[in-house]
């Protein structure tokens, strides 16, 4: 058995996480996105290789690891100056190099990132550490084997980048040279590699606790067999449903895990003590004079407006960045407190959707009324984006934006919660919990019943029949209508409950 870059940097996170996917492989889930990003990560990483042309590459179908490894080999015999997909191994340890610079001054590593930032946040200067251990394994490996390293570069997604006419690759990617971090971590590699040897030597599974690097910095596919199966930790009425931080996880080191375990509140926070005292009792908690604020934010008429999206990670249009929000739909309920109105948009499929999208939007909008939106960043986001891709709308497009309010803030705040909500203010938790009918709404839609559904379907259709076709757009203006009718009778309970 090889022992592969994904395997290292999975023992990194969790070396449990390691002898699980060796010896009880059946017990982790597979996320329902992993084939996208597989197919997002080849796709970069093949526009990646235009940056250094005529490579050879070492193909994955049709041959074996060996036979990669060989191949590999007797092209740098041959002085192929790029190599994409370099296949080494040493001591059982295989490495795949997205693309090899062979120099007369030695090697160059180019790991290539499908993601547009390399830190955890946007302000921070330090490098995700898995980036750093991933090349920190392609670097003991090829060192091992004799070869000489002159320089370790992490090539990214530039998130500030827009696309004019033309797509430029050389705008489109970042260079990040970490050589340096990169030899510091040879001796933490070496610790690694023994530790994992030791791990995976025995038969016996790990016992080693649940912690914050259940999530960091990914997902753990073992989330359900150690969380729920071994722990029964659901997280309906418990502190996990509070927070996943080191506070947390102190506590429950403490056997503080329910909400009946939690002898003292004060080390809580106020929005936090309306959680588990709401949980504890089954309550609604109701802070009307907030709800009254909030209200008296809003003039009728508000205009519900909600978008559906997908997203480019290679932009294909003008003034699209990798990751940015591309609306293709759209719905709005208009509530003129005794009549409500709804108008929409969704756009043909196979085409750039935003100048029609954008240009419906501010018909169905007049300037300075009250626009409400639930999470209003989105939808604030979206309308910049076109503001900036069409000057001819910006004025009103950027008025709209000024005028949004966010449906999601009394909940967010703490002003009703709700003790089905489990600590969440997404509409998802919020919406079922304060008007139980509108979930059996959402389950009595046809082909479409979330957003992520809504933008697969969206495009996935061009290559369907007509019927098809039809059938999805019917169920993409329902799906989508509901969304904003959600919204307003969200806002008539608000009303209700400070009359």
């Amino acid at each position: 058995m090889f022992f592969s870059k994904s395997r290292y940097t999975r023992g990194t996170q969790c070396a449990k996480s390691l002898w699980l996917k060796t010896y009880k492989d059946e017990v982790l889930s597979t996320p329902e996105n992993t084939s996208d990003k597989f197919k997002t990560g080849n796709k970069v990483g093949d526009l990646a290789c235009e940056l250094f042309p005529n490579g050879v590459k070492i193909e994955f179908e049709g041959s074996s690891l060996n036979e990669k490894c060989e191949q590999t080999r007797k092209l740098l015999e041959n002085n192929q100056e790029v190599i994409y997909e370099a296949t080494f191994c040493y001591n059982g340890i295989l490495i795949m190099i997205d693309i090899l610079q062979n120099t007369k001054d030695g090697m160059i590593i180019n790991e290539v990132k499908s993601s547009t930032s390399l830190t955890k946040t946007p302000t921070s200067k330090v490098i995700k550490k898995t980036y750093i251990d991933d090349c920190a394994l392609q670097y003991y490996v090829l060192s091992n084997l004799g070869y000489k390293i002159k320089q370790v570069n992490l090539i990214h997604l530039n998130n500030e980048y827009y696309r004019g006419d033309f797509l430029d690759i050389n705008q489109l990617f970042k260079f990040n040279d970490i050589t340096d971090k990169v030899i510091q971590n040879q001796e933490e590699v070496r610790k690694n590699l023994k530790y994992f040897e030791e791990i995976l030597s025995k038969n016996e599974e790990p016992d080693i606790d649940i912690g914050t690097h259940c999530f960091d910095p990914y997902d753990c596919d073992g989330y359900k067999y150690c969380w729920v199966e071994q722990r029964n930790l659901c997280e309906n009425e418990n502190i996990f449903s509070i927070s996943k931080s080191n506070k947390i996880f102190n506590l429950y080191r403490k056997n503080i895990i329910n909400f009946k375990d939690i002898k003292d509140l004060s080390t809580f926070t106020e929005n936090q003590q309306i959680q588990i005292k709401a949980s504890l009792n089954k309550e609604i908690y109701i802070n009307k004079e907030n709800i009254k604020k909030f209200l008296d934010t809003l003039t009728y008429p508000i205009y519900h407006l909600d978008f559906e999206s997908f997203t480019q990670v290679i932009p294909e249009y003008r003034v699209v960045k990798s990751y940015m929000q591309i609306p293709f739909q759209y719905s709005l309920h208009i509530d003129y407190k005794d009549k409500l109105e709804h108008k929409e948009f969704l756009s043909e499929c196979g085409i750039d959707p935003r100048y029609e999208l954008a240009k419906n939007l501010i018909n169905d909008i007049p300037k300075d009324v009250c626009v409400l939106a639930y999470n209003a960043s989105f939808e604030k986001g979206v309308i910049r984006n076109l503001a900036l891709a069409f000057p001819e709308f910006s004025e009103h497009l950027l008025n709209i934006e000024k005028n949004i309010e966010d449906l999601m803030i009394p909940f967010q705040n703490k002003d009703y919660y709700h003790y089905k909500m489990q600590g969440s203010y997404s509409i998802k938790k919020v919406l079922p919990a304060l008007i139980p009918d509108m979930e059996q709404a959402y389950n009595n839609l046809d082909l479409i019943h979330n957003g992520s559904e809504a933008m697969k379907s969206f495009e996935t259709m061009q290559n369907m029949d007509e019927n098809k076709r039809k059938a999805l757009r019917q169920a993409l203006l329902e799906y989508c209508k509901l969304d904003t009718l959600a919204m307003v009778k969200i806002l008539k309970h608000l009303e209700e409950l400070v009359k």
